[in-house]
């Protein structure tokens, strides 16, 4: 799956218009993330770990949406227009959150608040698992070309909220090992329905290119 990225990575950094619908989806994405975990939150509960989180998936957001400035392009807002696989990229947290709940729900017959710090801490570390991956795999192809986009500040960050998941994730279940396993194979599914469509929306501009 990392080489099936870094090769659409590849065609998608070397065209700004491709590039910033990257970006813009990958800071709506974030944003989506930071949103959810505000909703998980209980609202007197909050530990520190919870709120920098929140902030952090903020920051990134922000922090891609600055980064089209490097760009040739624009991308105002969220609108379809700006996004590559809008479908799927809007799709892709909220079908992983369903599935997950469903997923607890059967499999711990957990229900209210556990609910939904379960699904908080699995979903959160599923998406930690592929944003270690993904952003490294996409800074190499921006050094490789020379981009002046860089996300290494989000490797960083990311790095560290994977450690702070699996922390939370020994006190939340003795067998988390294998119910993040299977968190994590719920994520793949989708995360290749993402790619997949992306892989489709970018050969369908080739297509029309050439006509």
């Amino acid at each position: 799956m990392e080489l099936q990225l870094k090769s659409l990575l590849e065609e998608i950094v070397k065209n700004d218009e491709l590039h910033g619908k990257w970006l813009n989806s990958l800071s709506m994405m974030e944003n989506t993330g930071a949103r959810k975990i505000s909703r998980y939150e209980h609202p007197v509960n909050v530990g520190i770990i919870v709120l920098k989180h929140a902030a952090e998936e903020a920051r990134h957001a922000y922090y891609l949406k600055k980064q089209i400035e490097k760009l040739a392009v624009t991308s105002p807002d969220y609108s379809f227009e700006y996004l590559l696989a809008p479908v799927e990229s809007h799709h892709y947290l909220h079908q992983l959150d369903t599935g997950v709940c469903k997923y607890i729900k059967d499999k711990l017959e957990l229900s209210g608040r556990a609910l939904k710090h379960g699904a908080y801490l699995l979903v959160t570390y599923a998406i930690e698992v592929r944003a270690d991956m993904l952003y490294a795999v996409y800074q190499d192809v921006l050094s490789n070309n020379k981009s002046k986009v860089n996300v290494k500040s989000i490797i960083a960050e990311e790095e560290g909220h994977l450690a702070e998941m699996e922390r939370m994730l020994i006190d939340f279940h003795p067998n988390w090992k294998e119910l993040a396993a299977d968190v994590c194979r719920i994520e793949v599914n989708l995360f290749q329905e993402w790619i997949s469509a992306i892989q489709k929306q970018l050969s369908m501009k080739n297509v029309t290119v050439v006509a």
